[in-house]
């Protein structure tokens, strides 16, 4: 699985959240067809721009709470002064990614910035293999 998290600017436009989405997937290698969900911090919830780049998209839309934003953004590898003061995290392109991908997801590269939107692709980490795990597996 694969997730888009988006960070914004208020009052942003569809058009530049798809922009930038396509952005990163450009950057990065990875096709649309193999993003499974588009995430943003839940206090983006209001934002026409970002449900509606999401419809266009075909991609389901996950609102991350702010304790998951939070505990996600530890692992982000890019760093925002603005946004730490306005979300207590890093990144919100990438925490929302690494929150909706799972506890042991990563980031495919750092967040792809283009004007007031910014957009993060996560990967959910490959499941462990009980063979390699120490004591042998089943």
């Amino acid at each position: 699985m694969i997730v888009a998290g988006v960070g914004s600017r208020r009052g942003v436009t569809a058009q530049e959240v798809r922009a930038a989405v396509e952005g990163a997937l450009a950057r990065y290698e990875v096709r649309l067809c193999d993003i499974s969900l588009m995430a943003a911090p839940a206090l983006k919830g209001n934002e026409p721009g970002i449900i509606r780049a999401a419809l266009d998209l075909g991609l389901l839309l996950v609102m991350v709470p702010q304790k998951q934003l939070e505990a996600a953004g530890a692992r982000a590898v890019t760093r925002s002064e603005r946004v730490v003061a306005l979300l207590g995290v890093p990144s919100a392109a990438e925490a929302a990614a690494l929150a909706v991908a799972g506890r042991r997801s990563t980031l495919i590269g750092p967040r792809f910035v283009l004007g007031p939107v910014t957009c993060a692709l996560a990967r959910e980490a490959e499941p462990l293999d009980p063979s390699t795990m120490a004591g042998g597996g089943i």
